[in-house]
This record gives C-alpha cells, structure tokens and sequence, in this order.
C-alpha cells in the first residue's frame, strides 16, 4: 500500500495498476482536471504540479517544494508525498470561489494577462509557485534575509519556467507574472490577508506516514522471505524495497523485473508505447542510492554518487568540484525532469543522446554494478512469487568497470537481468586537466541533443604539450562513446589551433554519424569537428588567464 497526501486530504492506495501514472489517477479516478494532458512525454509541462515529501516524525523542518511532469510520474514515486495541484492554491476556491483569494503566482498572472487559451495556465502557475513557495521557506529560514534579498530576476523566472510551453500567450507577460509575484505576496502580508500557507508537511501528517513506513518496515523484516507489493492489479505488482537487502532479494526473484528510479524515459512505455510492465521494483525508498562521498587515496580523489541520485541533488556537488560539469544541467531537460531523473537511470538506459555519459567518459568515470542470482531454477522462472524466495535462495556478486566497458551496443550494456547500478565514481580533476562541454540541440533548453562534445585535455607541466586527452561523444553513434583516434591524435602535440584540427580530421575514423530528424550526418560531424576546435581556443585563453594569475 502506498500513502500520501492530495490537497490536504490523505490516501490510501493498494489495488490499482502499478503503471498508474500521477496525472491518470488524478484525472480519471479524482476527477481533478486542474493538471492538464498535453504531450505525454514530460516535454510541455501542462501537466506540472508540485510535491512536497514529508518530513521523518523527528523533526519538524518543512522539506522544499519540487515540480514534475505528472503525466510520466507513477503515482507510487508519490508515496509519503504530499500532492499540491493548481486549483488547491488559491485559497479555499471549491467552497467559496466568489471569495477565494488567489496565490500570488495566480494573482499574478491575471494582473499581467499571462494566460490566453488557459490549456498551459497551471503548469506555469505551479512552477512559479513552486518558486515563490521555495524562496518563502527560505527566509522563514533565515531572520536577515530583506526584501532585496527575496526578490525574483529575470533568470530565476525563465529559468523556473524552462519546461513550460505556452503556444498562443507567449512568455513576456508570464515572465512579468513572475517577476510581480513577490510584491503581491508582499502586500497580502502587509494587510495581513489571511491566505493559505502551503507548507502542509504538519507533524500530523509527517506522523501517519512515518508510522506507516515503520510499519511496512517491522513487517517485511520480521518475514524476510515474503515481501509484500506495495501495488498489485491482478498479475501486476510493484515491489518499493526499504532496504538493499530486499532489492537484492526481489531481483534474484524477479531478474526481469522494470527497475523503476525516476522513470523520466520509462514513463513514455507507458504514454507513447502504451506499455503495462508486470513486474516494477521501485528505488524511491533506498536511502543507500541517494548518498554521495569524497574518497581520498594516495593518488586520486574520487567523487562517488550513488546510482538514485536525482539531477537536482547532484548539482550543488557538481558545482563545488565540476563547474563546467554543473554548467550542463541548465541545458539538460527541465527542472520537472532534473527533479525526478536519476544518474543510474540516465546511464542504465544507455540511450546515445543521454547528456551525462559523454561527460563521465571524458572524466574516466566508473561504474558500479551489483548482479543479484537465484540458487536454483525454481526461482529463476519470471512467474515466481516472492514467498518462494528465501534468506539463503540467492547470491550477490559486485563489480566496478570503466564506464568505457559498460556500452555495449545500441541499449543494450553490461546489465543483465537482476542487475542493478549501485553507484558511480568519478576521479576528480587535476590542476593540469582542463574540461570543455559543448551541447548542440534545436532549443537551447529543454531539449534532447543532436549532439554533445565532452573533452578533457590534460597538459604538461609547461602548459605547452598535451600529456593526455579524452574525447566524449554522444549523438554520434549507437552508443556514448570515447574518440579513440581523435584522442591518441592530439597526445603528445603542442597546444595550438593546428593540432586540434588535426584530430578533428581524426573523428571521422572513430564514428559515422546517422541522420534523423535532429541533424543530418554531415551536419553533425561537421559541428562536433569545429566544436573540438573551439574547445583548443577556450583552452588557450585558460592557459593564458592562468599564467597571468
């Protein structure tokens, strides 16, 4: 059974199809049509809404606010969630709609005439109240923050707004909705009109879910081998393990089971392919997959992210060690899709346009993967139910490769069934190493690649000779990939225009590049050909800042 809270209200959820997504059941079974369905594939936003995750029964601190697309959202990732839509903003519009006093961020969009058609209204209404919520949260926080301090730009607008599209409106008078927010906030709270204060995660609510997870939790290890689906609908179930124990004892289990993290990609099987997956075992509640560490050895630093780590929990990391790294995730989907997209799903799902897996080739990153096995056939038929498996019925094997080693053709990688990722290592960057990331799309944001360029050139201790060099490709070919010629090309050559112009030359030798509906072949080789060039003058002007510090 899953538990969370819609608009205020909780729920209880056990029989339903596991392939229910947030907005499915929001529409069909709630009838509450306030979330939109436009695309169905996470690229329009009208279906945004936001979420807040309880907070554990200890500790009274309100968890941020965060959007994300409903529609390709299975609605158990919502379990110890509570659910806001756009209609449960304003305040108390179902009772009273002549007296409802509308949120700022909706206030604001009918004082600067930000909707037409309306169709995209509550998608842009709740990522902008999403930001006005996080930044209130903020300086309730903090006793000196002023009004200065909490007031919106330009930037924090477009960017809030980045995975919302709006066809007849267009984005001048939503941005300037954004931006007069904050002052009709201000002066509801300085007329002291009472509103609605969103951050609903009360201990009364954070108790009743907490409770009910210990709960499940006192269960499932009480009986080891009877693991209960948190969903099921006839032959259909989904598995939430609490622990790594239990994910390695489902998988052994159910080895060709969907293994479901923030299912950014895998919830277009179920909108655009119309797919209903069997078995799903979901990473939501693995706590173990959402921590990351700095390793220091005698030789290297290494940076590890655990496989669940969603984008957004990994760029204040990022920020601190790979600046040119964390400069990506402007570029890479939305915010709706940074808040829910895992690392481990990005690279498990080995799609060749995938933003990151060029980027961690470049850095010599290293996976690491976990392959859970029955002992015995009777578990290994996929019909198996979990009350056949036991403590003892399965064994756990680790292993760590090159990132290099994990691609093996078109989707398909060193994962097998029953194999999940558990974390990624990336070694971090020397004072003689340089990075350049070039990502080329049809729109700037919120956009899949039609081609990415990740490179790392490592200099001598003159500045004046390239030691080393890795050339990360994605878009190119079936798989991310490194540019072994282009790469082995530039070594040993002197830091200049020339020598990357040859290895340029070089590239055609390690790829030959498709045409599809993004670019043509040419297109794309002739463009990550003069993009490596560009990265040789960017990497002139660092030698030369730095010589000048």
């Amino acid at each position: 059974m899953i538990r969370f809270y819609l608009n205020g209200k909780p729920h209880q959820v056990r029989d339903i199809n596991p392939n229910t997504t947030v907005l499915e059941y929001l529409r069909l079974h709630e009838r509450q049509t306030d979330a939109k369905e436009g695309c169905g594939s996470g690229d329009c936003g009208a279906c945004t809404i936001m979420a807040q995750r309880l907070p554990p029964q200890d500790t009274t601190d309100s968890a941020p606010f965060y959007t994300f697309n409903s529609c390709i959202t299975l609605l158990s990732l919502m379990d110890g969630h509570h659910l806001l839509t756009a209609s449960y903003l304003a305040d108390n519009p179902s009772n009273h709609p002549d007296r409802a006093l509308l949120h700022p961020a909706q206030q604001a969009m009918v004082e600067c005439h930000g909707s037409q058609c309306g169709f995209c209204t509550p998608g842009f209404v709740m990522s902008l109240a999403n930001l006005y919520e996080n930044r209130r949260l903020q300086t309730d926080r903090d006793s000196n923050a002023n009004a200065d301090d909490t007031a919106f730009n330009y930037d924090e607008i477009v960017a809030s707004i980045s995975g919302n599209l709006c066809r007849c409106t267009g984005y001048r008078p939503i941005i300037d909705a954004g931006l007069k927010m904050q002052q009709i906030g201000q002066q509801l709270d300085s007329a002291n009109t009472p509103s609605k204060v969103l951050s609903l995660a009360t201990n009364a609510m954070a108790n009743n879910v907490s409770q009910t997870s210990s709960d499940n939790q006192a269960e499932s290890n009480s009986q080891f081998d009877t693991i209960e689906p948190a969903l099921i609908d006839g032959s259909k179930q989904l598995f939430i393990p609490r622990s790594i124990s239990e994910l390695n004892q489902l998988l052994a289990v159910y080895p060709t089971a969907t293994i479901w993290a923030g299912g950014t990609d895998l919830g277009l099987t179920i909108t655009q392919r119309l797919m209903d997956h069997e078995v799903i075992i979901q990473l939501s509640a693995l706590d173990e997959l959402q921590q990351w560490s700095l390793s220091e050895s005698a030789d290297m630093q290494e940076l590890s992210f655990g496989a669940g780590m969603t984008y957004q929990q990994m760029l204040p990391i990022l920020e601190q060690h790979f600046p040119a790294f964390a400069d990506l995730f402007a570029r890479t989907a939305s915010p709706q899709i940074r808040n829910m997209g895992t690392l481990g799903g990005n690279i498990a799902n080995a799609s060749p346009i995938g933003d990151l897996p060029p980027v961690l080739l470049a850095l010599e990153a290293r996976v690491h993967l976990r392959h859970c096995d029955a002992i015995g056939k009777e578990t290994v038929a996929k019909e198996a139910s979990a009350e056949q498996n036991s403590k003892k019925s399965f064994e756990v094997s680790d292993e760590t490769i090159s990132l290099a080693e994990f691609f093996l053709e078109y989707k398909k990688t060193k994962l097998r069934p029953g194999s999940y990722v558990v974390a990624v290592h990336i070694p971090l960057m020397q004072a003689h190493q340089h990075l350049f990331i070039h990502k080329i799309s049809k729109r700037y944001e919120d956009d899949i690649s039609a081609c990415l360029l990740a490179a790392r050139i490592d200099l001598s201790a003159d500045t004046t000779t390239i030691a080393n060099a890795k050339i990360g490709l994605g878009g190119m070919a079936a798989i991310p990939l490194l540019a072994q010629h282009c790469q082995q090309t530039l070594i040993g050559q002197k830091v200049d225009i020339a020598s990357f112009k040859t290895a340029a030359n070089a590239l055609s030798l390690d790829v030959s590049p498709m045409t599809d509906v993004r670019a043509s072949r040419e297109y794309r080789m002739h463009v990550v050909q003069r993009l490596l060039v560009k990265c040789a003058k960017q990497l002139i002007v660092d030698i030369q800042t730095q010589g000048a510090a």
